[in-house]
């Protein structure tokens, strides 16, 4: 889930594929304009804030519906090392875990994490997603951040939405569905 962007979009690791997503996208992939509306709010790590803030606000209304949307929203952004974030309607969240948990239980309604892959990993150790929009590429880069790292709670997980880009994109949906239960293959 590393750099889809652009090559120089996060180098940690020397993670050197960056800038893979760009010939896999098609008008189904649109659906990501779907997946914003739907939500209430965005929860970002600092790097895709820094990304965005960089971005969108760049854009004039009349421009890009989908950037009135993401620079209108409400924007919860973690971070250990910023002070402050100046993008429209964004807040600064200290202690991601906690502070996530009581957004969640205050706030109500949908907010969508957009990349962050630092964040989705306490997130995840927390148990603190409720369910999964996952894009997978027809794509094998061998390295770089993976979404379902190590300290990911096991659980399962049940598909409620698919579709398929014409580039081959599985664009997916999934629920949880209660804790793993293993099962013995001999029968």
């Amino acid at each position: 889930m590393q750099a889809p962007g652009s090559p120089d979009e996060d180098r940690d690791g020397e993670f050197e594929h960056g800038g893979w997503m760009d010939d896999y996208q098609d008008e189904r992939m649109e659906v990501v304009n779907d997946q914003i509306s739907e939500a209430d709010a965005l929860l970002l790590g600092r790097k895709t804030y820094e990304i965005f803030a960089s971005y969108w606000p760049h854009f004039e209304p009349a421009d890009d519906p989908l950037a009135t949307e993401l620079n209108s929203m409400p924007k919860y952004v973690a971070s250990r090392t910023l002070d402050a974030v100046e993008w429209h309607n964004s807040t600064l969240l200290a202690g991601a875990a906690e502070a996530v948990e009581d957004l969640k239980n205050d706030r109500g309604g949908v907010m969508l994490v957009q990349g962050s892959a630092n964040l989705i990993q306490t997130l995840l150790a927390h148990d603190l997603v409720d369910e999964f929009r996952l894009w997978i590429f027809p794509l094998v880069l061998g390295d770089g951040k993976r979404l379902f790292g190590d300290g990911t709670i096991p659980e399962a997980l049940e598909l409620t939405d698919v579709e398929t880009s014409n580039t081959g994109v599985q664009i997916l949906r999934y629920e949880r569905a209660g804790e793993f239960e293993s099962s013995s293959a001999a029968r």
